[in-house]
């Protein structure tokens, strides 16, 4: 799909947050590089300032107002959110209290990159996981919600197009049926204004719905989460 075309106030936005946003990240990943080093949760800090940098960037100059409807989420539960763009990706330690995100398994074998997501406590998923591999995921998964935090997951696997409703990855299902944890989907609308490469001002929106209970056959899960999660997406044209 073409990008409308942008303005120049967007364009000159739009340079300057990748100019503030990605060369305060050259300096904060320096930092967060010694502090890997030393003991303590000076890393973990660290890590917070980028993502609240990040945040602080897209308010202020992007002009991207963020509003949250429903009640954020905390403690022991399965965030189930919808992916539209690299901005919730970011954005999940400003929103939710230190979660401890599913993310793709090759992420974690970037060097350097790898190696802080493994320290903040990052789970990986491999796409077509084993018997040992799906034990050791939900073993971490499990330590994690036994630390107190809070559990996020992108249940679509990828980032998927503003106004598309993919089904779910066949692994949602599974992961909720042995963790045994309440599901909190949560829908965000991040595609429409900061997914372009020319980012325009607007609101982003997370719209957490009502919690779901374990214990549900997985049709009825997914139905309930696929259903929360695009309670944003405009309606499909006919």
């Amino acid at each position: 799909m073409t990008e409308p075309r942008a303005t120049p106030a967007e364009v000159l936005r739009s340079i300057l947050f990748y100019a503030l946003f990605y060369g305060g990240s050259v300096v904060l990943a320096l930092i967060v590089t010694m502090r890997l080093l030393l003991p303590g949760r000076g890393f973990i800090r660290t890590v917070h300032s980028w993502t609240r940098w990040h945040r602080w960037c897209v308010n202020h100059v992007l002009g991207i107002a963020v509003r949250i409807e429903g009640a954020v989420p905390s403690g022991p539960v399965l965030v189930a959110l919808k992916h539209e763009s690299y901005f919730e990706a970011l954005d999940l330690p400003v929103l939710l209290d230190y979660p401890a995100v599913f993310a793709k398994r090759e992420l974690l074998d970037v060097p350097g990159w790898g190696r802080a997501g493994r320290e903040y406590g990052l789970i990986g998923v491999e796409r077509d996981q084993g018997a040992k591999a799906l034990r050791a995921m939900i073993a971490a998964a499990r330590q994690r919600t036994a630390e107190g935090r809070v559990l996020a997951i992108f249940p679509e696997g990828t980032r998927v197009a503003h106004g598309t409703r993919p089904p779910l990855q066949a692994g949602f299902a599974g992961i909720y049926k042995l963790l045994a944890l309440p599901v909190v989907p949560a829908a965000v609308n991040s595609g429409a204004t900061y997914k372009r490469r020319w980012k325009t001002p607007g609101t982003i929106t997370y719209r957490f719905g009502e919690t779901i209970q374990p214990g549900l056959p997985r049709e009825e899960i997914e139905a309930r989460v696929h259903a929360a999660i695009n309670a944003l997406n405009p309606p499909a044209a006919v």
